[in-house]
């Protein structure tokens, strides 16, 4: 088991930064997940731990091991690809045994690993058929088997699951859920789905254009975004958000965007008047906008018209693409909604769940 640790780690390519000053500590036996668009530079970070490219500054440790300099097969790693990467003329033993015969392990302490993790995956009656003969989700079980028998102190991920159908991905997220439960070791995942990550990690690491932008809990960004970005690739649908000015109205604090004016509950206002007059970005997740005929109890909503634009019918809840003047936006309404295509009507936003961020800084206000 290891920590791994990367400290003002650079990856350039020409004139290009694909990983631009990257602090990261992970934690021994930790589930870091790094997400974020395509090209932001995840894999590559990644890449450079596992040793297949090498960093241009900084310094990479696993354990308290520099590993800079260490070859990828001396790291004591174990990579699992977004491809299987698997033998198609070899056997499912001989895929998940191959890295052992090449390290001349003992033929029975390799017939004991194999056996251990066909177990584990559940895939014990598969180790004589050839990958041809296997399904998607079937083949990434050996590809991850190939890993476990490597017992090795640091697991990586590259997009594993990003081959497979949305219903296999949703078996397969909760299979490497108990694997880490079960085998105690570090994992790192690198994946531009949020909805795995969320579901996954015991911490993310939000990464956009090679910077890092929030390192955090699941819980934490989804509730405290440092700023835009990160406000706007956590949750899904994605928050909704408003340009606009904080201003004063009377003894109240307002957020205008000059199609509607809501009022922020006096018990939230301190942190926001210091940017009263100021252009700021509002952000709202479409789960805190409600249909103003099923408003949750206890909240202070702020009631705004819209018309409805389209509604999508999900079965435990409806959501609405809503027009408000020059802004669209999602929410997501109780199923007992009547709202419908082309209707004129109010939604209330709940104002003890909004977000604002510095229009100029993109950062959030807190």
């Amino acid at each position: 088991m290891a920590s791994v640790t990367f400290k003002n780690v650079y990856k350039r390519f020409g004139d290009v930064i694909a990983v631009n000053n990257l602090n990261i500590e992970v934690a021994d036996k930790e589930f870091l997940v790094l997400v974020g668009p395509s090209g932001c530079g995840k894999t590559t970070a990644l890449r450079c731990l596992a040793g297949l490219e090498e960093i241009s500054d900084g310094e990479i440790l696993i354990g308290d091991r520099v590993v800079n300099d260490v070859a990828p097969k001396d790291r004591d790693i174990a990579m699992v690809f977004q491809s299987y990467a698997l033998y198609p003329h070899l056997s499912v033993y001989d895929n998940m045994a191959f890295g052992l015969k090449l390290r001349k392990v003992p033929k029975d302490d390799i017939k004991r690993r194999v056996q251990a993790a066909a177990d584990t995956l559940g895939i014990q009656d598969l180790l004589e058929r050839k990958p041809r003969q296997l399904s998607g989700g079937q083949r990434q079980r050996v590809a991850v088997g190939r890993a476990i028998v490597r017992e090795p102190k640091v697991f990586l991920f590259d997009e594993p699951l990003s081959n497979l159908d949305a219903k296999l991905r949703v078996a397969m997220r909760a299979e490497i859920s108990k694997l880490h439960q079960r085998l105690q070791t570090t994992f790192i995942y690198v994946t531009h789905d949020q909805i795995e990550a969320m579901t996954m990690a015991t911490r993310i690491a939000v990464i956009n254009k090679g910077i890092l932008q929030q390192l955090d809990t699941p819980q934490n960004l989804y509730d405290h975004p440092n700023n835009l970005f990160v406000a706007g690739f956590i949750g899904s649908p994605a928050m909704n958000f408003f340009p606009g000015k904080l201003r004063k109205d009377g003894s109240k604090l307002v957020v205008d965007t000059g199609d509607f004016v809501v009022a922020i509950p006096a018990t939230h206002t301190k942190p926001y008047e210091g940017h009263a007059g100021k252009d700021i970005i509002f952000g709202i997740r479409p789960e805190n906008i409600h249909d103003a005929d099923f408003i949750p109890p206890n909240i202070d909503a702020e009631k705004v018209a819209i018309k409805v634009d389209v509604t999508e019918l999900m079965g435990n809840e409806i959501f609405l693409y809503l027009v408000s003047g020059k802004n669209t936006f999602v929410s997501r309404v109780d199923p007992r909604s009547k709202l419908r295509v082309g209707q004129q009507a109010q939604v209330a936003f709940d104002m003890d769940s909004i977000h604002i961020f510095d229009g100029e800084t993109e950062q959030a206000i807190r």
